[in-house]
């Protein structure tokens, strides 16, 4: 029972942890690198060890109050302070703090002679001395091979490598130690068998022309871990590791509703807007004003006193502002006051692995309520199908994640059916709108519809766009016999319908007086008609009365004559 019981506990202690403060690593080791323990990076020249370690010395010191100890046996310590100058790492004054302290060790492999017993009893107390001057919890030795160059016996150097481990350990300093990269293992001196509590493979790939690092956690005892490939960055804040794995979709939504910039879209939109922390597309063919729609979003996201992040594919921010001016937008003031930032670039200045980083980086260092990627048809340059879709479906699952909105933009080629993107996610878009073109009596005119927009009510008609000097103009469309009618073709035809209208007007009118007239004559005939009757009525009347009168006498005369007869 009491062995159960500790073997419960000793399960249930988890891995004390060194964090690095590497933007990503952290992360994808779920803690750190593993704490009084050494840790092996390893990979081919150029691909970041010295960096890697360098950073993981500065951010303990900095950021974690752990002074450190860089042995370096390939480079001075000049050289390695002026390599990380650009860094904004000032390594002298991290020396004089006490916070760092860095030693070069120089060794000539012609110099050395196999003539007796090999040792790095001399390394372990320069090492020790380093440590205990300034209280260092963490130590880099770059590069190891170095150490052995000169040597040929094997089973010397494995014996001495398990004595510098082991000695790392009893000293309780979290330790990295970087390799090159061996013909059929991790290191030249396989290192990763004596260094098995972690290993980090790093390497640089170059496809079409392309460069991309990558780093892999090929072992971390006791400590689960992210195992894929994840593409990092070395930029003027250091290295980050960008984790490729899809967020999951457990993130959180919002019923907030923000405006698209468009008041007439709006109220296609339910009457408030898009939904915060959606995605938006917008597809469509060049010219069609997928840009200008995408500027007022952003110019609606700045005028709410939030940030919006602008990334451009195609064109420069100078381009982007003169040409915003045009339809009376004008983002110069949101860009110098800090709520507005472009980043232009050509989607072929990275690869899709590295857009992603970047965009991290930047969404990190800007941290805006929105962003707009404007048009992203132009990253499958530079990547299949489906790597462009799983790039855009780790972003998307990302923004939502942090309830930042995205507004995309897709080019939809010619020929190309227009309720498609070439890159296929549009079944990840929340809301869909669609601008194209109608073309009749010599002219070309937009037309904007509203696809789809999950979650809320909203319209299904097609509405006649506008680029004016006063900005966008969302009009009904003129729903003709069969047929959109838009531009010119649409007035022409509203001319004739008011025209028609007009004649219609008139006929009833005309219409309206001759029934009038009518009603007039009728009611004259009526009028007669009862002066006639009350005529002959009167008439009839005085005939009766002469009637009566008539018999009156007449019975009286009758009477009087039998009385004359005395007739009984």
């Amino acid at each position: 029972m009491v062995q159960l019981i500790s073997t419960m506990e000793s399960r249930n202690t988890q891995l004390a942890k060194c964090p690095t403060g590497i933007k990503g690593l952290d992360e994808i080791t779920e803690g750190g690198l593993p704490q009084g323990r050494p840790t092996l990076i390893c990979g081919s020249a150029g691909c970041g060890k010295t960096l890697l370690s360098m950073e993981f010395l500065v951010r303990g010191a900095t950021q974690y109050g752990e002074p450190g100890v860089f042995i370096a046996f390939e480079e001075g310590v000049e050289e390695l302070t002026q390599n990380v100058t650009s860094l904004g790492w000032d390594l002298a004054q991290l020396v004089a703090e006490k916070k760092l302290e860095i030693d070069s060790i120089y060794i000539d492999p012609s110099e050395i002679q196999e003539t007796g017993d090999y040792d790095l009893e001399g390394l372990f107390i320069r090492l020790g001395m380093a440590i205990d001057s300034i209280g260092a919890k963490r130590i880099v030795l770059d590069t190891i091979e170095v150490l052995f160059s000169g040597l040929s016996n094997a089973a010397i150097i494995r014996a001495e490598l398990r004595r510098l481990f082991r000695w790392l350990k009893e000293k309780g300093v979290t330790a990295i130690v970087t390799g090159e990269r061996g013909e059929s293992s991790l290191t030249r001196q396989g290192l990763e068998e004596y260094v098995s509590d972690c290993v980090i493979r790093l390497d640089q790939r170059t496809h079409d022309e392309l460069c991309t690092r990558r780093l892999q956690i090929v072992k971390y005892r006791g400590s689960q871990h992210g195992s894929n490939e994840y593409p990092f960055l070395i930029d003027k804040d250091g290295i980050s590791v960008l984790p490729l794995s899809s967020i999951g979709l457990n993130h959180d939504v919002s019923t907030e509703r923000i405006s698209s910039g468009i008041p007439r879209l709006d109220a296609m939109l339910g009457g408030q807007g898009y939904f915060r922390g959606s995605s938006i597309l917008i597809t469509g063919m060049a010219g069609m004003g997928k840009s200008t729609i995408a500027a007022h979003f952003a110019a609606a996201t700045c005028q709410r006193g939030e940030r919006c992040l602008y990334v451009a594919f195609e064109e420069a921010p100078q381009q982007i502002l003169r040409n915003m001016r045009s339809v009376n937008l004008d983002l110069e003031p949101y860009l110098q006051g800090g709520l507005l930032k472009i980043q232009a670039l050509r989607p072929t200045a990275h690869s899709l692995e590295l857009h992603l980083v970047q965009i991290h980086s930047w969404l990190n260092a800007f941290k805006p309520t929105t962003i707009v990627f404007d048009p992203i048809s132009n990253l499958t340059s530079i990547g299949t199908l489906l790597q462009t879709r799983s790039f855009f479906m780790r972003l998307i699952d990302y923004l939502k994640a942090q309830q930042i909105t995205v507004l995309m933009t897709n080019l939809i080629s010619s020929g190309m059916p227009m309720k498609h993107t070439e890159i296929g996610i549009s079944s990840l878009m929340d809301s869909w709108l669609e601008v194209r073109a109608v073309e009749n009596n010599g002219e070309r005119n937009r037309l904007l519809q509203l696809l789809k927009s999950r979650g809320m009510g909203h319209s299904n008609q097609v509405r006649e766009f506008r680029l004016t000097d006063l900005g966008i103009d969302l009009v009904d469309v003129y729903l003709g016999q069969n047929q959109v009618l838009a531009g010119t073709a649409r007035a022409a035809q509203e001319s004739a319908d008011r025209q028609a209208h007009l004649e219609r007007q008139q006929q009833l009118v005309r219409r309206r007086r001759e029934i009038e007239k009518q009603r007039k004559i009728t009611q004259d005939q009526i009028a007669t008609l009862q002066m006639q009757m009350e005529a002959e009525s009167a008439e009839l009347d005085y005939l009766l009365q002469e009637k009566n009168l008539y018999e009156a006498d007449f019975f009286q005369d009758q009477q009087a004559m039998a009385r004359l007869r005395q007739a009984d």
